[in-house]
């Protein structure tokens, strides 16, 4: 995976000052208008961290603690990049504050990618959910203000209504070294700002379920202040997870009602087909089980086809056979709106629960 960015190669970032500290205790030479204007943030992908500084400095000063360095000029204007071991990027530090489906399964598709155990740490205020991260070999504490203090990205992933008492706890120990995501439903990016430090860069994600088994449909937002390159990070370390989208925060609740929410509406309808089977005389389990395949099946032609459902549904049904009789059936019951009301009520709570939080923010 590789990334180019086109900039001027005098400017410097303060995470390239942290590296170099790291390395030999020196600082780059950097003015003020030119660290106002990186915002002190670097893109760093999976495999390749993405360094704009000038080459001649860089040599001098990180060369001698890297054994594994390559600056290559990519063009004209000068657009240059560094590639480092890809052990590197595994030395990247993750937090999760709560522990719930959600987190566990961010951090499976996480541990899936470059990312190692030993670089992962979890809390939660008790040891429930605690068991199933340590069998992945990821540690754990009680502590959210530890994990805030040992992470580069945190994951806020409780629930709406606890994220200002967990934000007020842990904003004094964010900095400008830390990307923090919350997947938070209904958790709106300007009160999440508002319950950080100024300038924090923070991005709004909502994932499903099917993430605990690399197949979910994720959808972030970008805060005021997080450059193209955080969401780049975020969606390097997440796309293990399943789909991986950008959009704008608008999009953000009508994503929690068409598939955060949407998995349960699959649930039910698989129930609904099993227990018709059964009802025709067919066993419980094997209904169950031909049911899920169906879904699964169906959802992967309908994904890997690029086909809209409608043209498949076309395709499955002939005329006065069994498909357009059932389908008859359906829309007599309503299906179709029923489904599309289903989702506008998702989303609409939402927003609701955006806005209770907004207006306890203010409190």
């Amino acid at each position: 995976m590789c990334a180019t960015v086109e900039t001027e190669c005098t400017r410097t970032e303060s995470r390239v000052e942290r590296v170099a500290q790291d390395a030999g205790g020196h600082r780059p030479p950097a003015s003020a208008a030119q660290r106002r204007e990186t915002n002190g943030r670097v893109p760093q992908l999976a495999g390749w961290w993405m360094l704009r500084v000038n080459p001649t400095w860089l040599t001098a000063q990180i060369k001698p603690h890297f054994k594994l360095y390559k600056t290559s000029t990519i063009c004209k204007s000068e657009t240059h990049q560094i590639k480092m071991d890809p052990e590197m990027d595994s030395q990247l530090k993750i937090g999760f504050i709560g522990a719930g489906n959600m987190a566990f399964g961010i951090a499976k598709g996480i541990l899936s990618g470059n990312v190692l155990p030993v670089n992962i740490k979890v809390s939660a205020p008790s040891s429930r959910n605690l068991g199933r991260f340590q069998e992945l070999g990821i540690a754990v504490t009680h502590s959210n203000v530890e994990v805030v203090c040992g992470s580069d990205v945190v994951f806020v992933a409780v629930k709406p209504h606890l994220v200002q008492i967990v934000l007020n706890e842990i904003s004094r120990h964010v900095t400008d070294r830390h990307i923090i995501v919350s997947v938070a439903a209904g958790v709106t990016l300007q009160t999440l700002e508002e319950l950080l430090p100024e300038n924090s860069v923070v991005i709004r994600l909502m994932p499903n379920l099917p993430c605990v088994v690399q197949e979910g449909a994720l959808l972030f937002a970008r805060g005021s202040h997080a450059k193209q390159e955080d969401g780049a990070l975020l969606r390097s370390l997440l796309h293990r997870c399943g789909l991986v989208e950008e959009g704008p925060e608008a999009w953000i609740d009508i994503h929690t009602g068409l598939s955060g929410s949407g998995v349960a509406f699959v649930y039910l309808f698989a129930e609904a087909l099993a227990e018709g089977a059964v009802k025709m005389g067919m066993p419980s389990a094997l209904a169950h089980s031909i049911a899920s395949q169906t879904i699964l099946g169906a959802g992967r032609l309908l994904r890997d086809s690029g086909k809209h459902p409608a043209q498949l549904r076309s395709e499955v049904c002939t005329p006065g056979g069994t498909t357009i009789y059932g389908l008859h059936t359906l829309e007599q019951g309503g299906v179709r709106a029923s489904t599309m009301s289903a989702v506008e009520s998702a989303t609409e709570r939402a927003r609701e629960l955006g806005r209770k939080s907004a207006a306890g923010s203010r409190k």
